[in-house]
């Protein structure tokens, strides 16, 4: 039984390893294409993930959870777009009280 749980546990990692590298932006990829990443950790299975996880994927950010980059999910949550917005309405009021039309 005990023999039987490590190698379902080796097949999920095996798995995940794979889900990684597929879900992986291209451009987060370090030291090889992302294709080839995808073949070594198919052709070597556990071995390939762990180079994987150690050489290929991007580090995560520091303060971010699980290499989630982490910002704004729309513009009304991002501080600068807030900002920039008060300051396209303060212009607004400025051009009015001068009388620019």
């Amino acid at each position: 039984m005990l023999r039987v749980l490590g190698i379902l546990v080796l097949i999920a990692l095996y798995v995940s390893f794979i889900v990684d590298v597929v879900r992986t932006p291209r451009a987060d990829a370090r030291a090889l294409p992302k294709l080839l990443w995808l073949v070594i950790v198919i052709v070597l299975p556990i071995l390939g993930g762990i180079l994987w996880f150690f050489f290929g994927r991007t580090r995560p950010a520091p303060g971010s959870r699980w290499g989630r980059r982490r910002g704004p999910v729309a513009p009304d949550d991002d501080p600068r777009f807030l900002k920039q917005l008060d300051e396209d309405a303060w212009r607004r009021r400025m051009r009015e009280r001068r009388g620019e039309a």
